[in-house]
């Protein structure tokens, strides 16, 4: 039975817990965890139900205010507020995820709250335990994700977000950006700790997922000796995909490199379909020519994987629509377009937090080259005829890896997120920007540079800060 059957069985018993959507309203249809989970049957019912709101909303809006999409000619039934930087705390676009992240977090403290009273025996403690961690890392990711959207900087001083260690209600106030990673940590340290090692089912967290999760963790904290870390344990346990099964990770065909990823079902929320296409072959946001240029066409085998090009189509259209359309969540089923699973970890990634982490660890020439080697694998293992590359310094390396980032990571959720590390503006071509009236550069000033707070929980939670600039 899938994750979302589950969590529907789960509704249809009453033995859910439905979550709010201010985090100081009490559920009023809730019932006790104890009563809800006697059992390791009713837990994994419960695992699964927390699993199950996890989906693309970050993917979505990380997208759509970067410069990975441009809003094409043909797209006019769509709300472009988010493209073009005109969001407030009243746009869904980008305050949608606060609701998704803490409704999760809230179904997963309260199969924590029921864990000591399940009955076990030698033969099942280990069950139990595997339940447990992937609570703690469910828990774990999604305070990060929520981190990631709406912290008012990565600075270690920066406003974060409320870490919900237990159900409970009240008006929690933000935590600083650092208190945050700790939590984070702490929750993964100890879901490692209790994850069997032989539990490999990528569709829920493993061992190898929680160890991806702790070197984006780290990479964003700017602990470098554990982004490394973690990132080669992943790199160990996982390696690249080999070329000729790269494309067929997209059609779910190939699980290569593939650490943790959300499968789709028949009348789920189809990513492909709702988000870079409508119904009809309307394409709503296209590749951006500014991302399409950077790719070596004849051999990286990126390009296919994530790109379609129908010049056909702008031509018997008259040049309305767009001749590039993004290819990576159409999946494999013509009947059900945008079907694939959404890939949340991969190996390429693992690659690139280590490249960097090796680039900023060490001093002088040693941390360019261990980080050049490191670029040259991925970039080996992407482009046929590849010929290693050299770097004369540091400063070109980071561009370098930034611009593999943008490449390999295109449409996954990383874009937006890795300027706002570096504190980087949000920069559109000319051509990239034809339709976005003057949405050209979004500066590190800007108020849309954060997701804002959404404004039901700014108007309910007395305790709570808006991120600079809004008014």
């Amino acid at each position: 039975m899938n994750i979302k059957n589950i969590f529907i069985l789960l509704l249809s018993t009453g033995a859910v817990f439905q979550s709010c959507k201010k985090l100081d309203t009490p559920p009023n249809n809730a019932i006790d965890p104890s009563k809800a989970f006697r059992n390791l049957t009713d837990v994994n019912m419960g695992v699964l139900g927390a699993y199950a709101p996890l989906g693309a909303s970050l993917i979505e809006a990380g997208a759509i205010v970067s410069d990975e999409v441009m809003f094409p000619t043909e797209n006019t039934v769509s709300n472009t507020e988010a493209h073009r930087w005109l969001y407030n705390s009243g746009s869904g676009s980008v305050t949608s995820a606060w609701y998704t992240y803490y409704n999760v977090i809230d179904r997963t403290n309260r199969v924590i709250e029921a864990l000591p009273n399940i009955p076990v025996n030698a033969n099942t403690q280990s069950l139990l335990n595997q339940y447990h961690a992937e609570l703690l890392a469910i828990k774990a990711y999604s305070h990060f994700e929520l981190l990631r959207a709406y912290a008012s900087s990565y600075n270690p001083d920066g406003m974060g977000v409320p870490y919900m260690k237990e159900r409970k209600v009240g008006s929690p106030a933000r935590e600083t950006v650092q208190s945050n990673f700790e939590n984070i940590n702490i929750d993964l340290k100890a879901a490692k700790d209790l994850i069997p090692d032989g539990f490999n089912d990528n569709t829920r967290i493993t061992k190898t997922a929680i160890a991806a999760i702790q070197a984006r963790v780290a990479l964003y904290a700017k602990n470098w000796p554990d982004a490394i870390t973690y990132a080669t344990e992943v790199i160990n346990a996982e390696p690249l995909a080999p070329k000729n099964d790269f494309d067929k990770i997209w059609t779910d065909n190939s699980q290569s490199e593939v650490i943790w990823r959300l499968a789709r079902i028949v009348n789920d929320s189809q990513l492909g379909a709702i988000f870079f296409r409508q119904t009809g072959g309307i394409v709503l946001y296209a590749p951006s020519f500014k991302l399409i240029n950077l790719f070596n066409r004849a051999d990286d085998i990126r390009f296919t994987s994530y790109i379609t090009y129908d010049q056909a189509r702008q031509d018997n259209s008259g040049g309305t629509k767009s001749a590039y359309l993004v290819k990576k969540y159409n999946g494999g089923d013509p009947l059900n377009p945008g079907l694939t699973a959404v890939k949340l970890f991969r190996t390429g990634e693992m690659y690139l937090i280590k490249a960097e982490a090796e680039l900023e660890n060490a001093t002088g020439n040693g941390g360019v080259a261990a980080a050049t080697q490191t670029l040259n694998q991925l970039r080996s293992a992407r482009i046929y005829n590849y010929v290693d590359q050299t770097f004369a310094d540091k400063a070109t390396l980071v561009t370098a890896i930034y611009s593999e980032r943008f490449k390999e990571l295109a449409f996954e959720g990383h874009r937006f997120f890795d300027l706002k590390r570096r504190n980087l503006p949000v920069e559109r071509t000319a051509q990239d920007a034809v339709n976005t009236a003057g949405a050209i550069k979004l500066e590190p000033t800007k108020a849309q540079y954060n997701f804002p707070i959404a404004f039901s929980e700014m108007n309910v939670n007395k305790n709570m800060r808006q991120n600079p600039n809004y008014q």
